[in-house]
This record gives structure tokens, C-alpha cells and sequence, in this order.
């Protein structure tokens, strides 16, 4: 069906007129459905990979593990931790992060790793319809084969000198929401200002 859209808006007489022309101009696309990956590389804390879960879910995002875990993933505290949500997670336990690659071949400019270190701001990461943002372990970081692997691909969440680093379920919920920022999922709970 044509669509009716304002062509031209006319002043006479004080009395505003609106003139409608038809054209057969098709409905704005949908927006386009972004594919995302969190990658928890040895995760130590409980408390932490049943947040991220949870914002996972909230994200509509994947969630990655990679062995070894610092806890059991039947530990009622990683459950806790992710509410009454933790069963819904579409989670996946990777023996190796070679594993993850292997199964799901990420592309070299897909993948972006998170460290205090990392060369470019995470405001800079690209936007591409499917991403792997990889976390490294709450003590330890990500592992440095890692690291040189996707040496171009590293990022940093800026933060001050008074704190060594963020909390990871922190730093992950700020760059999962970032990587979203350009074609945002839909809110469920209806709209806000």
C-alpha cells in the first residue's frame, strides 16, 4: 500500500496547510539485529559471571566461559548471583579460547579484548553486526598469547589513578551496552524520556 507522507506545508490566511502526496516508497527497514558475544576468559569469581549473565539476558548477548572456572557453575552463588535468570543465560563452556575460535571462527576484526592496558579507548571499537568482547580473569587478565594475538584489536575502559581497575561485571555491562549503542535492542518495559 502507498504511503501518505507530508510533501509540502502551505501558509494562507493565518491557517496552516498541509498538502499529503502519495508515493510508493517501501516502510523504514527493521532495524538490524546485532550478534553478541561476551567471553569470560578464567573466570575467578562467582558473584561477577552470574552478573554478567544477567546483563547477558538483559542483552540479548551470549555468554562464553572459558575453563578453567574459578567456581562451580552449579555453586548456588553463581545462580544467586544471577537471580532467578541464571537457567534462561544462553551460556556456553569452552575448554580453551582456540576452542571457541575454532567452533565459531570469529573474524579477526570481530573480536575485541578488554585490558587496563589495551592500546585504543573502548569508545573507539568498531561496531560490527556480530562482536566477541573478551574479558580476561578478575587477578590475572587476559593471558598475553591473547593479547599479541589480537594486538590491534585491544581496548581500555578509562579510568582514574586512584583505583587499579574496574569490577568486571562492571566493565563488561559497560561495553556489551556500548557495542549496542548504534542499533539498540528494544526496550521491554516500554518507552522512557
Amino acid at each position: 500500500m502507498p504511503l501518505l507522507r507530508p510533501s509540502a506545508v502551505a501558509a494562507r490566511g493565518g491557517r496552516t496547510r498541509i498538502v499529503i502526496a502519495m508515493n510508493d516508497a517501501k516502510p523504514a527497514a527493521q532495524p538490524r539485529r546485532l550478534e553478541r558475544h561476551v567471553v569470560l576468559v578464567e573466570p575467578e569469581i562467582h558473584w561477577n559471571t552470574g552478573n554478567i549473565g544477567r546483563t547477558c539476558l538483559a542483552a540479548d548477548a551470549c555468554l562464553h566461559l572459558i575453563r578453567p572456572l574459578g567456581f562451580s557453575l552449579e555453586s548456588n552463588k553463581v545462580k544467586r548471583a544471577g537471580l532467578d535468570y541464571w537457567e534462561q543465560v544462553n551460556l556456553r563452556v569452552w575448554e580453551s579460547f582456540d576452542a571457541l575460535a575454532e567452533g565459531l571462527a570469529p573474524l579477526d576484526a570481530e573480536v575485541a579484548l578488554f585490558a587496563k592496558a589495551g592500546a585504543r579507548s573502548f569508545w573507539c571499537m568498531p561496531s560490527k553486526p556480530r562482536m566477541f568482547l573478551v574479558f580476561g580473569s578478575e587477578t590475572r587478565g587476559l593471558p598475553r598469547a591473547l593479547l599479541d594475538r589480537y594486538a590491534a584489536s585491544t581496548y581500555h575502559i578509562p579510568i582514574t589513578d586512584r583505583t587499579r581497575s574496574l569490577n568486571l561485571s562492571t566493565a563488561a555491562g559497560i561495553v556489551l551496552y556500548e557495542s549496542l549503542r548504534h542499533a539498540p535492542p528494544p526496550h521491554a518495559w516500554g518507552a522512557t524520556i
